[in-house]
């Protein structure tokens, strides 16, 4: 995501309101994270795999939007050509301020520089002193995604814990190209089926069985990437 987020505040940017996104500062993004509450429909469109931080151990769940860096094959035109956009996409141009000594608190923060963000055309973000109903549907839907992301990221070092991911080269057939995509990690269906009973209905009670199911039948979705590849030539 481009530009710099500074702390939203009324006395700063009271006058400013945020046009429609036309896409384009995720044009060139292949990946996007999608948290675990967003795999149901998600993987209906995109391949849903896992990347791992090398610095710091944790594995992150993501979209994949193109076959290669610098490709995202859902955005042409400025336009979003999937029916499913991932929350962190939708978030722009507002995103949250985190201060590492708070842990238990947020801030709603605003990327200024964005041309959504504008002074003459929009959705105004404050009507005087007051937050407009606008920014406190879109505050809401920030706080719910932060959320979802803070509880997608302790389910996954669950997962890890349990040895569930295996590192994987996914080979694709783009019009006769054969080409190998690494980096990525799935969860290990044999090692899935070998839990203990008591480790299964664990990953059960925590509702995890749908978006584990979800994210290994996406992975047939990057067929459908390298078809969108081939027609968008």
């Amino acid at each position: 995501m481009s530009n710099q987020i500074t702390l939203l505040e009324q006395a700063k940017h009271g006058e400013l309101k945020i046009t429609a996104s036309d896409f384009n500062h995720v044009a060139e993004q292949h990946i996007v994270p999608v948290t675990l509450h967003e795999i149901a429909r998600a993987a209906t469109e995109y391949p849903i795999v896992f990347v791992k931080n090398s610095e710091t151990g944790e594995f992150q769940s993501v979209a994949m939007l193109g076959l290669k860096p610098g490709q995202n094959l859902s955005v042409k035109d400025g336009k979003w050509l999937g029916l499913y956009i991932p929350a962190v996409v939708r978030d722009y141009p507002l995103g949250l301020v985190l201060n590492p000594e708070v842990k238990d608190k947020v801030w709603i923060g605003l990327r200024e520089e964005a041309k959504e963000v504008s002074k003459t055309e929009g959705q105004a973000l404050f009507n005087g002193e007051q937050e407009t109903p606008f920014l406190e549907a879109r505050k809401k839907a920030l706080i719910t995604h932060f959320e979802q992301d803070q509880a997608t990221r302790g389910i996954l070092g669950f997962l890890a814990e349990k040895e569930l991911f295996i590192s994987q080269t996914l080979t694709v057939d783009v019009a006769g190209e054969k080409r190998n995509i690494n980096g990525l990690y799935l969860i290990d269906e044999q090692k899935l089926n070998s839990l203990s009973d008591e480790d299964f209905l664990e990953l059960k009670k925590r509702g995890l069985l749908g978006p584990i199911y979800g994210h290994l039948s996406s992975i047939n979705q990057v067929n459908r990437l390298a078809r969108m590849e081939v027609l968008g030539r």
